[in-house]
């Protein structure tokens, strides 16, 4: 199996000290393909909830370019999670989906027309599964 890029410098050594309480962080990675992450989404939570506190994403520049090697997006990330003195930061080892959104980008309960291979494939193991 082919080994995931995480992104790198400050937000991953944020996310390896563990759980630390609240606020916590979340950031996750999305993106056209397994391959190449085109969005980030951080969300903090103040306290246990369903729904973030504070929510930004930020997109790629380019369609070759990955939002975990770009610099400018992690700094602005690390300062979005100081910003909200966030104690822990839960971050994803992949990319978990399709950065287009249910409901905004395509109807509810449809396939993302964009975004073919995630159409058959499971978002957080990426195995086929029709």
């Amino acid at each position: 199996m082919r080994r995931i890029k995480t992104p790198p410098g400050k937000l991953a050594k944020l996310s390896r000290r563990g759980f630390r309480g609240y606020p916590v962080a979340t950031v996750a990675l999305y993106g056209p393909t397994a391959e190449r992450a085109s969005k980030v989404a951080v969300g903090i939570f103040l306290q246990e909830s369903r729904d973030p506190d504070h929510l930004q994403r930020w997109f790629s520049q380019g369609e070759s370019v990955d939002v975990r090697e770009d610099p400018a997006i992690e700094a602005e990330i690390v300062a979005f999670v100081r910003k909200h003195a966030v104690r822990s930061v839960v971050m994803t080892d992949r990319i978990i989906g399709c950065p287009h959104e249910e409901g905004m980008d395509y109807p509810h309960g449809k396939k993302c027309p964009r975004c073919p291979y995630w159409a058959t494939r499971d978002r957080f193991t990426h195995d086929v599964i029709q």
